[in-house]
């Protein structure tokens, strides 16, 4: 099972490189649907106002396009080649309000048969095809989630039936069946009542948010916080060892060509710089900023236990809260870390309480749903501006939830925006899993939504070669909750936690606070020099409506809001959870 998910999440990563990035048909040259849909935005961007944006219809969107781009819209969406006669059908659902424009003027002809999955039914529309190339068109132009999926089978029963020259590239073939899942991005959500006629036919499966590329109507944003030529969004990070490095990542508008670093130690008269790496970043629906540089400088050879002071040209003062300090040689730290943030104004209150409380913590982390729509670029415009004042003077070092992509579109835009280690696992893309080493602590920050078995070896390895005295991990989906206990994960990495004894396991998700009694091989045991401490939490306001007992549970709390702050001194750990009304709701100390 394990190594069937880690070829569809591969695929999946294809799927979108290839739809999402590639400027030209590899076989043709030809313009492709992300072609004409890039030169369409511009050009809206040039006539339109942002109410008629907001405004769009289908009509309207339909009066935009000439005949060679509807051509390409209704023909270069999704390709393939056949080598006998066939019968192509596609499944479209019968809750998207708008038919595909191009379905029925291609000479598909809807049929009265259709199939279901828990959540939506299927219409069957039919077209026969001579062997050699077939086009398919676009899903529509508003955003509907659940994208159409295709079967193919030969005209003759007796005709071996071979599929070649796919776009998207690596093409995942199934049989079309009852329990057949059709969308990578949701493996669970399966066919129930295949028509008989059409099992055993070849299913081309999909990704839910296919749609998005060409989405136009609703499709447009603001962000409130849009680029300038002056430097923001200012955050630390790591990608290296935190005693002698550092990351400076910063934002502008598309005026701004090059960037770098001043530093010094504090009050000393010795600037040293450092040239930034720059790199241009667009969301196509942003209709207020759509083009933004990003700007990285990596800052290396630094003196650990020495506090810094930074510029970013063309800043020429030396401003208070423009410092870091690297670690110093010894075993006392601190941190602080949040579940989900989503995006929330909240965070503001939250990360200032946590800053003024605990001046001493090294870095901050987040373990998962930083935003609620990963590829929305305003969202993360919003999470920079709500802790602006925070990461600019401590690393923000966080993991990534399920809101942080989008419908199987991945997580490039959070990849763009942090700077993190290159050493995930085979299999994972780099900076989604990754591990770092603070003074006498390990953090395994680990990706969720990734192939879980494939993950492991991964998590023994680093555990087993670490001295380190504590030992932490991060990831989104909490194991142990009464909504959804994620066994795969449970199977998978709690025996690595319990054989090398992780000390505490961070989690988000589940929108409440929980923190387990020692946890090891699946039962209590008598302390957490025996177990795991699990501990999962939201920083956003929240109450759930339900909360059934767990018996594993030390301490639960509902009302959200909450920062969680962890002090290492030699061999004791300490633990406190806060809410936004700096009330203390959980608390224990660990001592080896």
């Amino acid at each position: 099972m394990a190594s069937k998910f880690s070829k569809l999440l591969n695929i999946l990563i294809l799927f979108v490189v290839i739809t999402f990035n590639s400027c030209a048909d590899k076989n043709t040259g030809e313009q492709t649907v992300k072609d004409v849909m890039d030169e369409t935005v511009t050009k809206l961007y040039k006539t339109m106002t942002e109410k008629q944006l907001d405004s769009l219809t289908n009509d309207q969107v339909m009066a935009l396009f000439n005949d060679n781009e509807k051509e390409v819209l209704a023909t270069r969406h999704w390709m393939f080649d056949v080598n006998v006669p066939v019968v192509v059908s596609v499944m479209r659902s019968t809750q998207q309000k708008t038919v595909p424009f191009w379905l029925a003027p291609t000479g598909f002809v809807k049929t009265s048969k259709t199939m279901k999955n828990e959540e939506v039914t299927y219409e069957v529309w039919q077209k026969n095809f001579d062997k050699g190339h077939i086009g398919l068109g676009v899903n529509g132009f508003e955003d509907y989630m659940l994208h159409y999926f295709v079967s193919v089978a030969p005209q003759n029963k007796n005709d071996q039936l071979e599929l070649s020259n796919f776009f998207p590239a690596d093409q995942y073939v199934e049989i079309l069946q009852d329990s057949a899942f059709t969308y990578h991005d949701w493996t669970e959500l399966v066919l129930i009542n295949v028509p008989g006629d059409m099992k055993g036919q070849k299913l081309l499966t999909t990704i839910r948010g296919r749609g998005t590329e060409s989405h136009l109507i609703g499709a447009f944003r603001k962000t409130a916080y849009p680029s300038s030529s002056t430097p923001d969004q200012v955050m630390l990070t790591w990608s290296d060892d935190p005693a002698t490095s550092i990351d400076v990542q910063w934002r502008t508008d598309t005026t701004v060509d090059t960037g770098k670093i001043n530093y010094r130690e504090k009050g000393s008269d010795t600037v040293q710089s450092v040239a930034a790496e720059k790199y241009r970043m667009e969301d196509r629906d942003l209709m207020n900023d759509r083009f933004i540089n990003r700007f990285t400088a990596k800052l290396k050879n630094l003196k650990p236990g020495t506090t810094y002071e930074y510029q970013i040209p063309p800043q020429t003062n030396w401003n208070e809260k423009y410092t870091f300090s690297t670690p110093a040689q010894d075993s006392s730290f601190s941190f602080v870390w949040t579940g989900d943030t989503h995006h929330s104004p909240t965070i503001t209150k939250l990360y200032n309480l946590a800053d003024q409380s605990h001046p001493d913590a090294a870095f901050y982390s987040i373990a998962g749903d930083m935003v609620s729509e990963g590829l929305h670029r305003d969202q993360w415009d919003d999470l920079f501006q709500f802790s602006k004042d925070v990461i600019c003077r401590k690393p923000l070092m966080a993991v990534i939830g399920n809101h942080d992509t989008h419908q199987g579109l991945g997580a490039w835009m959070y990849r763009d925006l942090f700077s993190y280690p290159k050493n995930a696992p085979a299999g994972v893309q780099p900076e989604h899993t990754y591990s770092f080493r603070y003074k006498n602590a390990l953090f395994l920050m680990i990706e969720s939504t990734a192939p879980i078995d494939s993950q492991k070896a991964w998590i023994e390895d680093q555990l087993a070669k670490t001295d380190a005295t504590w030992k932490f991990a991060m990831f989104h989906f909490a194991p142990y909750n009464w909504d959804e206990p994620y066994p795969d994960i449970q199977a998978a990495w709690i025996p690595l936690f319990d054989k090398y004894h992780v000390d505490m396991v961070m989690n988000g998700h589940i929108h409440y606070y929980m923190r387990t009694k020692p946890m090891k091989g699946g039962k209590v045991v008598g302390s957490y020099n025996e177990g795991t401490a699990y501990v999962e939490s939201v920083a956003i306001p929240t109450k759930p409506e339900t909360h059934p007992e767990e018996p594993y549970a030390v301490l639960r709390n509902f009302n959200g809001d909450l920062y969680q702050y962890v002090k290492i001194e030699g061999n004791t750990l300490s633990f406190t959870a806060t809410n936004a009304d700096n009330k203390v709701i959980d608390s224990f100390t660990i001592k080896k």
